[in-house]
């Protein structure tokens, strides 16, 4: 499916939406200027983060909740450290972002790969190109299976996640 597709499916969930994240970098054409600003020490003022931090204001509002977990490199990235910055923002409307570290998350016995599930129910599997860390597509997973080992996951990385990496002070 495609990035359009995937945020009208993000749209339609009842109760929770939960995303992993375990890329060390992530590369949209909406970011990339806002994270060139922040490498350089630029002012931003986030406008073109705004409607994201709209959507998950109303659905907190609404009872519905938005999670993520960040499995993070040790030392972090620059972006890793760009994206901490940014996840103020959207901790600030209401979503609860995690951080958990790739020996950690080895620990906890964790595979992660980049994913949302919604309700607990619907797993969304995220492609993204390795040569430049662009979103190339999205499938929906029709298997219980998946969406129950993402939920056991989900939970398993609950107990190892921090709000911020590294010494770095929470959002």
């Amino acid at each position: 499916m495609s990035e359009a597709e995937l945020g009208r499916l993000l749209a339609d969930f009842d109760k929770s939406a939960f995303r992993f994240e375990p890329r060390d970098r992530y590369n949209s054409t909406v970011g990339q200027e806002p994270y060139r600003k922040w490498l350089t020490g630029e002012p931003d003022d986030y406008a073109w983060h705004r409607s994201w931090m709209e959507r998950v204001s109303v659905d907190r509002a609404a009872g519905r909740t938005w999670r993520r977990v960040r499995i993070v490199s040790v030392p972090p990235s620059d972006y890793t450290r760009y994206g901490i910055e940014v996840a103020r923002l959207s901790v600030k409307a209401g979503e609860d972002i995690g951080y958990l570290d790739r020996a950690a998350a080895e620990r906890l016995g964790l595979a992660p790969y980049d994913a949302w599930l919604l309700d607990a129910a619907r797993l969304v599997h995220l492609h993204f190109s390795d040569a430049d860390d662009t979103f190339v597509g999205a499938e929906l997973v029709i298997s219980d299976g998946s969406a129950r080992r993402r939920t056991r996951a989900r939970r398993v990385s609950d107990r190892g996640r921090r709000k911020a990496p590294c010494g770095t002070p929470p959002a």
